[in-house]
């Protein structure tokens, strides 16, 4: 049984319009681990939700080979894809729930439509409604649901089938921060206790901090970097992660206000360096201003880092010798633009 459970090689994806053809995917190449919790993350427009539509082959790549489980999707008739998609639980930002429906009809609609029988697909459904903790809203309609039970509906649906893979496009971007964070630990239990393989796809960073392992950024259909959460977030290397880490605070007045002449770097605090007043102490070491733009702490993966934005002296040597000492302190530097 291969580790990776998802494989995406060489993808590309182009679209013909009026307009003439659109590249929205271009050779993306990316190994999902088999009970992981994987985050894709991109401005709008940067192809995401193609991207998540190629993994279960709802759009058809217009190069290269999706290979779920060990099987290529492109090489299986008809049948055979129906069969497969049944292993690949999707929900959705707007719900997609059946009006008409009661919570437990709606959760037992993809069962009837396979034959399940009205008694049996009841049975299940109220099984994992106890486990998204909606079994008291069974006969309720989505109407009289908020926003977060609606998207639990929606998780119970997507589990009816036992999927190995769950695809979330955008799942909480019509949430509140609160019931955000509610849904998003749901999901977490639901990958710890069933091994269900989950992908993110989303534009909130802070979603991809709080419970993925691993993370991709797009940017106008490339698979622009990857890697662990934890590395990407302090220490990414490309000018699209730091605009995407840099936009996550949602104040950025600083750099607005600063200029590329302001020698603007960022730098993250472990938790081994987080208990020492570096900055302090590197103010008077080498007796020179620093401005301070922007300061903040987050969790990756429980651990807590902090992060500022720091403007350093424009005296080339001075500023080198700043950044050394900062680096000797365990502290990760970078450039902010």
């Amino acid at each position: 049984m291969s580790e990776n459970i998802i494989q995406l090689k060489n993808i590309s994806k182009t679209f013909v319009t009026d307009k003439g053809e659109f590249k929205a995917l271009e050779d993306i190449n990316l190994d999902i681990s088999r009970g992981s919790i994987y985050g894709i993350i991109g401005m709008s427009g940067a192809g995401k939700s193609t991207l998540v539509r190629c993994i279960n082959y709802l759009e058809v790549p217009t190069e290269g080979s999706v290979v779920i489980d060990g099987k290529e999707l492109g090489s299986l008739t008809e049948k055979g894809l129906r069969e497969e998609r049944k292993s690949i639980g999707m929900i959705f930002q707007h719900f997609n729930l059946l009006q008409q429906k009661n919570v437990i009809d709606n959760v037992s609609f993809p069962l009837r439509i396979n034959g399940v029988n009205k008694k049996d697909a009841h049975k299940r459904a109220a099984e994992l409604l106890e486990i998204v903790g909606l079994a008291d809203k069974a006969n309720s309609y989505p109407v009289q649901l908020s926003g977060g039970q609606q998207q639990r509906v929606a998780i119970a649906r997507a589990l009816a089938g036992n999927p190995k893979i769950l695809l979330c496009d955008e799942a909480t971007s019509a949430l509140d921060p609160q019931t955000t964070k509610s849904i998003l630990e749901l999901l977490k239990n639901i990958n710890e206790k069933y091994g269900i393989t989950i992908v993110i796809i989303t534009h909130q960073m802070a979603v991809v901090r709080e419970i993925c392992s691993h993370v991709a950024v797009i940017s106008k259909g490339h698979i622009v970097e990857n890697g662990e959460v934890s590395e990407v977030f302090s220490r990414p290397k490309t000018k699209e992660a730091r605009e995407l880490i840099m936009l996550e605070s949602g104040d950025n007045t600083w750099y607005n206000e600063s200029s590329e002449d302001d020698n603007c770097v960022r730098i993250v605090f472990t938790e081994n360096s987080a208990y020492e007043p570096v900055i302090s102490n590197m103010i008077k070491k080498f007796n020179c201003d620093v401005s301070i733009y922007q300061a903040d702490t987050k969790k990756i993966n429980g651990k807590t880092t902090g992060e500022m934005i720091i403007g350093l002296p424009k005296d080339k040597e001075l500023s080198r010798q700043l950044k050394s000492y900062l680096t000797e302190k365990g502290i990760i530097v970078e450039e902010a633009r």
